[in-house]
């Protein structure tokens, strides 16, 4: 079973409120996203912590429902 765009955007959202998400199906297939995400939690963290934060956002859903996630992330501009 997939998970779809709104369900990985609403936990994400669920964990860092402030942040700007952006899904895309990247085949369209339900597996295969790409994320983008902005938020101010961030600031000071390494990339690997930034992206550590999402996945533990996630639940436990990657590799499993969620089978890929390319991840973008950063804090707001000045």
């Amino acid at each position: 079973m997939a998970m779809d765009a709104g369900e990985i955007e609403r936990l994400i959202k669920a964990a860092l409120p402030d942040a700007d998400v952006t899904i895309r199906d990247l085949a369209g297939d339900g597996d295969h996203y790409a994320a983008s995400v902005v938020s101010a939690s961030f600031k000071g963290k390494s990339r690997v912590q930034q992206h550590q934060i999402v996945y533990q956002a996630l639940q436990g859903q990657m590799g499993g429902k969620l089978h890929a996630l390319a991840l973008q992330t950063g804090t707001p501009e000045g």
